[in-house]
């Protein structure tokens, strides 16, 4: 670790050379990114905060909770973990996001916008009824303050009857500009006519204090020093404004498209994003019943064009994803045709408004659930491994898994006439473009991709990433002569009755990019064992295991947890013997 950036050394320091400390700080957040990726925008923003927090609280007994966390690097590179900062989003190194496993510095993990204030709220609860004596801040920007968590939190804030710091990093930023009635109160407020809506704010038990310039080092300190003060005695909202991306001219006027970065030099594949974009403008000029949902992710979901467009079908609801689907619901059941946009990880959120609102009452709302499957760098909380078990258990959901972007444009053009509830999964980006299929997208109808003579080994994967190993599988047994068939699973529910009935009997082997538990593979098993006819009957599932996946290599990940081509090959090759 750097001697100077000890914690005990900040609080030595004199305010001039704290900004000094600000441009190395800025320096290494950006070099470091640029080599392994990461979340770029937010955390050069975010420097100067991080600095006066450590100049004014004692941490780690002190206890700060990052919203998300994606404004966490500053305070990793201070907090003990410079010298293996290089480590960054790589397997078995530093985590892009706060982890308590990490650093006695980080006392929550996070990865989902909307809990920080809940979870400083539970801290603080324990803090006094242990009779311990310590700060608790939540830090928060004001794109997750859209979410509608923050509230239940602060609704709590009285009947818990404790002291917690919220400081608000207002950038006007998520990943996409952020939107929405809180929004605007807080623009409100910045201009200087928001004195009814600072009272609105105190109302909740909150005593406000802003809006300062979270980039001036020494203006924070005085703000937090004086917060500090008053958290002797009551709870407060500090308010800051920030510019994300700040010290970098090409990343303060391009927030949204460096707010994510992937490594110089990384592989360029076509993104799935794209596709749906271009599709989706396609099919809205033919349809004015179509419209596009988002939860604050605009550009990152491919929907930037869509919203040139067609502005008034196109609605980003902030970082809100339960309302956007009970809003797509309604929107259904008054005549339109929603389209609703968003990662896998953050579908979960929206578990109870999928079952009840959509699926119970059958309405046309098509998911496009993005990042599906392993997304690599980003770690536990944004592996999209769980969507294929926790919807697949849904009534009335049809899931749709492409096998390359060509099919994947195919099933959103059928979507457009389709009558109900409909979930198409797929990963950030494709390679492979398969030859195109004979028969057209069919809810319950899967494709052979090969077809070997007298062979009673199937092999059933589902979606781009599982073919692409099953057909290289295919390729080397063929060389030793091998054969067996390779199956497009390309709608998860319903299943295909009759590929199944043919596999009555045969050596079935099913590869998937979910986790084991209610997946796909577990879905056949069922099946094929309720109507099996001989005792020959075998089946074999590779999937995820029941593990919280880290962050690495999509490819090593796969192969670590479970999709492993070389034990796939293995397995299969047995089954001649």
């Amino acid at each position: 670790m750097l001697e100077k950036w000890k914690p005990e050394k900040i609080k030595r320091c004199s305010r001039s050379d704290l900004n000094v400390l600000c441009d190395e700080l800025r320096s290494v957040i950006y070099e470091t990114v640029m080599e392994c990726g990461g979340h770029l925008a937010s955390n050069l923003g975010a420097v100067e905060p991080t600095v006066a927090l450590f100049y004014v609280f004692d941490f780690p007994r002190d206890k700060i909770v990052f919203d998300v966390g994606h404004q966490c690097y500053a305070y990793k590179l201070l907090s003990g973990r410079a010298d293996r900062f290089g480590t960054l989003r790589k397997e078995g190194g530093l985590s892009g996001f706060p982890k308590r496993k990490e650093s006695e510095y980080d006392c929550y993990d996070t990865g989902h916008a909307g809990t920080s204030v809940s979870a400083a709220l539970g801290i603080a609860k324990a803090r006094d009824l242990l009779n311990e004596d310590y700060n608790v801040i939540a830090f928060i920007g004001d794109g997750s303050f859209n979410n509608g968590l923050i509230y239940e939190a602060l609704n709590s804030l009285r009947i818990l009857n404790t002291r917690i710091l919220i400081v608000l990093n207002d950038n006007g930023m998520s990943i996409s500009p952020t939107v929405g009635g809180m929004h605007d109160i807080l623009n409100r407020i910045k201009a200087g006519g928001g004195e009814e809506n600072i009272r609105l704010l105190e109302k909740f038990g909150l005593t406000y204090r802003g809006v300062y310039n979270g980039n001036d080092a020494e203006e924070m300190i005085d703000a937090l020093t004086e917060a500090k003060e008053l958290l002797k005695t009551q709870s407060v909202l500090l308010h800051i404004v920030t510019k994300k991306g700040k010290g970098y001219e090409f990343s303060e006027e391009h927030p949204t498209n460096t707010h994510g970065v992937s490594p110089v030099g990384a592989r360029k594949d076509k993104e799935y994003s794209e596709v749906l974009g271009s599709t989706l403008c396609e099919l809205a000029r033919e349809d004015g019943r179509i419209t596009a949902v988002t939860a604050a992710m605009t550009e990152s979901l491919g929907l930037d064009k869509f919203f040139a467009l067609y502005p008034e079908r196109a609605f980003d609801v902030g970082i809100c994803e339960e309302n956007a689907s009970v809003l797509c619901a309604a929107m259904a059941s008054a005549g339109l045709k929603p389209y609703y946009a968003i990662y896998s990880t953050f579908l979960q959120r929206a578990f109870d408004e999928i079952i009840h609102d959509v699926c119970a009452q059958d309405m046309p709302v098509t998911f496009c659930v993005d990042r599906a499957g392993i997304s690599g760098a980003d770690g536990e909380t944004h592996q999209g491994v769980f969507d294929l078990s926790y919807l697949s258990l849904i009534p009335g959901l049809t899931i749709a898994v492409p096998k390359d972007t060509e099919e994947f444009k195919e099933m959103l053009r059928f979507s457009a006439n389709f009558a109900h509830p409909l979930a198409i999964r797929y990963p950030r980006s494709g390679r492979i473009v398969f030859p195109s299929a004979k028969a057209p997208v069919e809810p319950g109808k899967w494709e052979y991709l090969h077809r070997a003579e007298n062979s009673e080994v199937t092999v059933l994967a589902t979606g781009e990433r599982c073919l692409v190993v099953a057909m290289k599988i295919l390729k080397r047994l063929h060389e030793k002569g091998m054969d067996f068939d390779v199956v497009n699973v390309r709608f998860v529910k319903p299943l295909d009755e009759e590929v199944l009935q043919r596999c009555a009997g045969r050596r079935v082997v099913t590869i998937e990019d979910n986790v084991l538990l209610g997946g796909v593979g577990q879905m056949i098993s069922a099946e094929l064992a309720r109507r099996r006819e001989n005792e020959d009957f075998s089946v074999k599932n590779f999937a995820y295991r029941d593990e919280f996946i880290p962050q690495g290599n999509v490819g090593d990940l796969q192969r670590e947890y479970g999709v492993d081509c070389s034990e796939i090959e293995e397995y299969i090759a047995g089954l001649f013997r």
